[in-house]
């Protein structure tokens, strides 16, 4: 069944209007008609069952059948900090495939030894809004415009808060210490790993270190691992 992303919709209202660009898919491109039944999702946890009442290819009109609540929230909120990657597909990969597995939050920070210092959230949010509806999930990420990692740090977060490192100082795994349906806040550094300082300004603040494994991994790859870790150990 065929899905779109309507983050305007009003739960309470029968009808929805596909803005241009979506009617222009739906129609032009995917060629549905008049009785077609779509689904819609609205990036705050509502999927809706729709039928198509006016296939109009600037302005298609819906019929809300069916509205769901809540669609497969998830027992846990996970909040991953990352360096952006020199190689901006990389930072992309990472989010497709983190929204598909489940995450709830994404800030970018820059770090002492980044490489890249910006990012366009216009192109990494679509990138981020493409993966839900691939995989059917009706909460939004939401994507945090890039800051220093010294201003996170300071930020209030309810939570159990770790940093992922390289240093060989003792460390633990999160499947040692993780609370189980619980808010986590992630970090994860720059291709040349957190500098020490910031590793000890973060446990200051009160992150705890933790190991990935034994392997070096890449940036995105690390983040990865830890979303993966989260959402199994709270499966």
């Amino acid at each position: 069944m065929h899905l779109f992303y309507t983050p305007d919709i009003d739960p309470a209202h029968p009808q929805y209007f596909l803005n241009e660009e979506e009617s222009k898919h739906a129609i032009r491109v995917l060629r549905l008609v008049v009785g077609s039944v779509v689904q819609l999702i609205d990036g705050r946890g509502g999927l809706y069952d729709a039928e198509i009442t006016d296939a109009h290819p600037k302005r298609t009109i819906l019929k809300i059948n069916k509205v769901i609540t809540g669609y497969q929230k998830r027992n846990h909120y996970l909040h991953i900090a990352i360096a952006p990657t020199k190689n901006i597909e990389r930072l992309e990969w990472f989010l497709e495939k983190a929204t598909e597995i489940g995450i709830d939050e994404v800030s970018l920070i820059i770090c002492q030894r980044s490489e890249r210092k910006e990012a366009k959230a216009e192109r990494l949010n679509k990138i981020i809004t493409s993966a839900i509806k691939q995989s059917i999930k009706a909460y939004h990420p939401i994507l945090n415009e890039p800051k220093p990692l010294a201003e996170l740090l300071k930020q209030p977060f309810t939570g159990q808060k770790f940093i992922a490192h390289c240093d060989n100082n003792d460390k633990l795994s999160l499947k040692d210490t993780l609370e189980i349906n619980g808010r986590y806040l992630i970090l994860i550094g720059p291709e040349g790993d957190f500098a020490r300082n910031e590793i000890d300004m973060a446990l200051q603040n009160g992150f705890k270190a933790i190991t990935l494994g034994n392997s070096r991994l890449r940036t995105e790859t690390a983040a990865l691992e830890a979303c993966f870790e989260v959402n199994f150990l709270n499966r």
